[in-house]
């Protein structure tokens, strides 16, 4: 999913746009990386496509601007897949009962980039399928730790697709770089991460999937410049972790007969 915002500044006129193409990583190896979702997002114009990942049976995390569109009408979400365009055995496809975009998200420098989507049925753990753990609101991931993301976006400049699920290790960068880079850089809920060498980076497709370090998911991609392609933004996920928790919660009362978050 491809945005573009213009902001004026004192100097250019700065294009931006969500990012998501694994560049000069490799396929992974199949079902390496079991929390690994797919979101097939319909509206009123047609479909897009995201990443996600699954951090309990029922839920999965995404980035927010894979579903600012206006006329949503369903989320569904692949499992266990490699082969995104093969139906696998493994692949596990559960329609969203609901999703929850953060209140603050704002697509002007995408703050608060992450929404929570509720499965209609719990997914089955499996070898295929598994949980990826969250960082704790306090934890935090040091500049310069080497860090993976994966996805099924484009894999190049030239908007070849792929089939398969991809992944790329990139850096954690110091905040100035993406401060000096970006005028609505947040510190306290974004992380600056990239290949300065611009040989590896995300981008279209793969918004919404998991910036993993030390086998946490500890961001969520984001956005970077259209025309400059390091470093990127990734969501910072320990600093929306109270709220992550919070519509967990509620999503196990929406479960509860008579409850007030009930259907």
């Amino acid at each position: 999913m491809l945005l573009l915002l213009l902001l004026t500044s004192a100097f250019a006129l700065l294009p931006w746009a969500g990012a998501g193409r694994i560049i000069g990583g490799r396929e992974a190896k199949r079902h390496s990386r079991p929390y690994m979702a797919y979101l097939i997002i319909q509206h009123g114009s047609g479909t897009s496509a995201c990443g996600g990942f699954l951090i309990r049976p029922d839920a999965v995390l995404s980035a927010a601007h894979c579903a600012d569109e206006i006329g949503i009408v369903n989320i569904t979400v692949i499992l266990g897949a490699h082969n995104i365009n093969d139906r696998e055995q493994s692949q596990q496809r559960v329609l969203a009962k609901d999703w929850v975009i953060h209140p603050n998200y704002s697509p002007v420098g995408f703050r608060n980039d992450i929404m929570l989507v509720k499965l209609d049925t719990e997914a089955k753990i499996n070898k295929y399928v598994r949980l990826i753990s969250i960082p704790s609101h306090k934890e935090s991931v040091r500049t310069g730790a080497a860090c993976k993301v994966a996805g099924w976006g484009l894999i190049s400049v030239t908007r070849k697709k792929t089939d398969v699920l991809r992944e790329v290790e990139l850096k954690v960068q110091k905040e100035e770089i993406c401060q000096h880079q970006f005028q609505n850089y947040q510190q306290q809920s974004m992380i600056c991460v990239g290949d300065a060498s611009n040989e590896k980076l995300v981008y279209d497709g793969d918004s919404g999937g998991p910036l993993v370090c030390n086998r946490k998911a500890h961001g969520i991609v984001s956005h970077r410049h259209k025309y400059c392609l390091f470093p990127e933004v990734f969501t910072r996920i320990s600093f929306f972790e109270p709220w992550i928790h919070k519509q967990l919660k509620r999503f196990a009362l929406q479960e509860v007969p008579g409850s007030p978050s009930s259907d």
